[in-house]
């Protein structure tokens, strides 16, 4: 089944609304987001793979004020699986309390379900060197 434009809009207002819905705090809204059974994976990062809604609310509880104050979404880019999934590759931004940045890839894989688009995997991928030659 093609992509229709309409689906790419949507997939594409799920990623952005991520750092709106976390940003003001609001865990509960994840589930507006992702799966209840969402593979979120932060071990690139350092941490580990947290399974399930309750497991991503929990962590970002524990992790306090070292989560960044403001989170943004950029570079989206959509394909197609043959599975009915969609592959989504962006570009996120966060900013800390101190003031640093810090970049960061979002690899996720969206399906639609019941409830519409959700994201079912996501693994973030620290980007911690410039370009090397």
């Amino acid at each position: 089944m093609a992509l229709t434009t309409e689906d790419r809009f949507a997939i594409e207002d799920l990623i952005n609304l991520h750092g709106h819905i976390v940003d003001r705090g609001d865990l509960d809204g994840l589930s507006a987001l992702f799966a209840e059974d969402v593979v979120y994976d932060v071990g690139p990062m350092g941490g580990t793979a947290l399974v399930g809604l309750a497991a991503v609310r929990a962590a970002a509880l524990a992790l306090g004020e070292g989560n960044p104050t403001a989170h943004h979404v950029t570079n989206i880019v959509l394909t197609e699986a043959p599975n009915g999934a969609v592959h989504a590759l962006s570009k996120g931004f966060g900013i800390q309390m101190d003031g640093s940045v810090r970049s960061v890839t979002y690899e996720d894989t969206v399906q639609r379900g019941a409830e519409g688009w959700q994201i079912t995997h996501r693994v973030i991928r620290p980007r911690r060197v410039p370009l090397q030659s």
